[in-house]
């Protein structure tokens, strides 16, 4: 096993105006919040687009969600490719226009099909501040540096669920139905495109930029799918996304329908969130010292144990009835502080050896991770039935083989 020693990043990012590290951290926050936002805030809203779009299937109002997630696993294909030719704000600012644009449809929609089309739109247009925000990152840092920046940036935006749920309640009680939602991602798009051109410089200058032709992408699509590396990475992703999105799908119907928390569960949401959110906090505080792939290691490990012992539990019984709901908030709260853990070191990671083609880099792991992540969000939603069981075994099956497959990687960060 070879190491890498810990990179200071003063190579990355060199002439270019820098923002302030706080505003720069809060930025780019909000830049990767919308996507918190545009899936957690929709959560109090589904009961009543289901009774209104689809009340004879209501198990079909998850579909908003992972029609949104799926748009923005397709967008990555093409988000980062654009930056690298065009320059990163340009490439953000286009990827806000759709994500309006669909909020806009979703406004209007009367039907199922029209809010699934209007939320892929969506989630196509977020794909801009997503990817394109990594590759921003990288042009400036690099290695356990760019995991500290992107460990902050990632606090932030697991703290944003926190409230999501709770302002979209707010929200829906203000405007008198959940179309109202759509308004508030329409001001929220706003807000970080306004931001993003009046104060961050470019980070891309034209002469490191490359030409948007078939030749150039299929050279850099080559380069990145034949590290090794960067593909295993990019299948713990995979597996910690689809882990992540199943138990998003399904939170609303488990403490409502479950465990009898629907009144409260924008508070309890909050809660998990917050908690959740410290993973983010440590894992900026020791990331440095500790290095990247030993930090995931431990998470995919302990939690791979914690999910073993909730199914355990779940599967004798032996617990008695008031505890049920403390065991299941606790587990929840673990898979979310998990990817609070994981998800900046892993990007990190994936993108260490790719500066020079950070757009394309960023795309293909964050599409194919994304994408992918939806063959097992998708069926796990799905498959509710009342209980957590399915979720409790995918979460183990996905923490399980993530766990091996960090152990089988060579490189340290």
């Amino acid at each position: 096993m070879r190491d890498t020693p810990p990179e200071s990043g003063a190579d990355a990012g060199a002439g270019i105006r820098r923002l302030p590290m706080p505003e720069f951290v809060a930025m780019l926050a909000t830049l990767f919040a919308i996507i918190a936002f545009s899936i957690d805030a929709m959560l109090p809203a589904l009961p009543q687009i289901a009774a209104e779009l689809v009340p004879s299937d209501v198990n079909r109002a998850q579909l908003i969600l992972t029609a949104f997630v799926l748009g923005m696993g397709v967008g990555t294909l093409f988000a980062g490719p654009i930056s690298d030719a065009t320059g990163r704000k340009i490439a953000i600012t286009g990827g806000f226009a759709l994500y309006i644009i669909g909020a806009v449809m979703a406004w209007r929609a009367q039907s199922i099909e029209m809010m699934l089309f209007a939320r892929f739109l969506q989630g196509l247009g977020a794909a801009g501040p997503r990817i394109v925000s990594l590759a921003l990152i990288r042009d400036l840092y690099q290695g356990r540096e760019m995991a500290r920046v992107t460990s902050f940036v990632m606090m932030i935006f697991i703290l944003v669920p926190a409230f999501a749920p709770l302002v979209g309640s707010v929200v829906i009680d203000a405007t008198g139905g959940w179309r109202g939602i759509f308004g508030a991602f329409i001001l929220f798009g706003l807000i970080g495109v306004l931001w993003l051109n009046l104060r961050q410089p470019e980070t891309l200058p034209p002469a490191k930029r490359r030409p948007l032709t078939v030749v150039s992408l299929a050279a850099a699509a080559r380069e990145v799918l034949a590290d090794r590396e960067v593909r295993v990475y990019t299948v713990v992703m995979t597996l910690g996304f689809g882990q992540m999105f199943a138990v998003l799908s399904s939170s609303q119907q488990l403490f409502s329908e479950t465990y009898g928390r629907g009144d409260s569960f924008p508070l309890w949401f909050a809660a998990m969130a917050l908690l959740a959110g410290t993973g983010s906090i440590l894992n900026a505080r020791v990331v440095v010292r500790m290095g990247m792939r030993r930090i995931a290691i431990l998470a995919y490990m302990i939690q791979t144990w914690i999910s073993a012992v909730m199914l355990l539990l779940a599967l004798t019984g032996v617990l008695p009835a008031w505890a049920e709901f403390p065991a299941f908030f606790l587990w929840v709260t673990s898979v979310f502080f998990m990817a609070g853990v994981t998800f900046g070191n892993l990007n990190a990671l994936a993108l260490q050896r790719m500066g020079h083609i950070a757009g394309m880099a960023a795309s293909i792991v964050a599409a194919v991770s994304t994408i992918l992540s939806m063959v097992i969000a998708a069926p796990l939603g799905l498959m509710f039935d009342g209980t957590a069981m399915p979720l409790i075994v995918g979460v183990l099956v996905c923490s399980a083989i993530a766990w091996w497959l960090m152990r089988r990687t060579v490189t340290t960060g």
